[in-house]
């Protein structure tokens, strides 16, 4: 299949961080904007910056690079230049989180950065974005009640949709975090979280039973308890599983290491997600063309975006008209049917 067909096909994303998706343009004018930074004197080094050895100084980098968006005009211009490249890359539904508590040390509140966001993402009507808020488990359950108390106040405003807990999953369980997200679906907010990433399969257990999670974020490393494989697969808990990610945090040693084949051949739901493209040099044309070049009919882009429509926090009828939509546009084209072998009869 030729590239083209995976950078013009219509895709869904379900699992990306809003601030890690900013252009790097975007990013060093907002550096720029505001003195600059003497480790990074070029766009270039800024790139290069973004170069990890594990996942802890992911984690380390994540919080200088967030250093530096400090108001709300900030995220709303990061925001409608996240939104911009979703639309260029021909995604047609995100669900984009975005993390409050890393930025209260800029005296920022959850509500302000929520409705600056939105204001950006408003912007580009060629893309719809539902927002989840990372609750951010490094911070303690305390103060995520805190903040999921303040995003509930404006969730239909800002188009909150759900929630997560992402962060040092290696250091943080999330058992603690029940009562968080039992107030969180009192409210009619979606859950997921961050787990079977940093941390093995314990932690996706806890996040199906204490936390009562709708999908996992990541959960690769769910396939080293057989166990967990067969409950995830019985019960159709959709993976929000990105491949490069994984790779650039040490989490799989290389693709011929990543554990996405293995749960695609137990039929585990995973969806492709690139979780922080700016920050690991990646997308997700890229993401579902490494995808179908290593494990061909198992990982078909029209089957694995279905997956994601229907993992979506989306409607009903907007889940049927999104399927309408991308299976128009497959059976239209027929470069894809030519090259895929796919039935494309609908």
């Amino acid at each position: 299949m030729s590239p083209d067909v995976f950078a013009t096909c219509p895709k869904v994303e379900l699992h990306l961080h809003l601030e890690g998706a900013i252009p790097l343009e975007t990013l060093w004018d907002i550096i720029q904007g505001h003195g600059g930074d003497p480790d990074v004197a070029t766009l270039d080094q800024l790139r290069r910056r973004f170069a990890y050895t594990d996942f802890p100084h992911f984690i380390d980098i994540w919080w200088w690079m967030t250093g530096h968006l400090r108001t709300s005009a900030h995220f709303t211009a990061a925001a409608e230049a996240v939104a911009r490249n979703l639309a260029d890359q021909n995604i047609v539904y995100a669900e984009a989180s975005f993390s409050p508590t890393d930025f209260a040390r800029h005296g920022l509140t959850p509500q302000q950065l929520a409705l600056a966001i939105r204001t950006g993402l408003d912007r580009v009507p060629e893309v719809k974005v539902t927002l989840i808020c990372d609750l951010v488990r490094d911070t303690g359950p305390e103060r995520a009640m805190e903040t999921l108390e303040a995003v509930i106040e404006l969730a239909d405003d800002a188009g909150v949709g759900g929630i997560t807990i992402g962060g040092s999953e290696h250091r943080f369980p999330p058992e603690p975090f029940a009562a968080v997200y039992r107030r969180a679906a009192a409210a009619g907010l979606r859950r997921t979280a961050h787990a079977g990433e940093a941390a093995g399969p314990a932690s996706v257990w806890g996040a199906l039973r204490s936390l009562g999670v709708e999908r996992i974020g990541h959960g690769v490393r769910s396939v080293e308890d057989p166990a967990l494989v067969a409950r995830l697969v019985e019960h159709r808990v959709p993976l929000e599983v990105c491949p490069t990610s994984n790779l650039r945090t040490g989490v799989a040693a290389g693709w011929d290491h990543h554990p996405v084949g293995e749960l695609l051949a137990a039929g585990a739901a995973v969806t492709i997600n690139t979780d922080d493209p700016a920050l690991f040099h990646c997308d997700l044309a890229g993401e579902l063309r490494q995808m179908w070049e290593r494990y061909g009919a198992q990982a078909d882009p029209r089957s694995l975006t279905a997956t994601a429509i229907d993992a979506s926090w989306l409607g009903d009828a907007e889940k049927a008209a999104l399927h309408r939509r991308v299976a128009s546009w497959w059976d239209g084209s027929t470069e894809a049917a030519a090259q895929t072998g796919l039935d494309q009869t609908g």
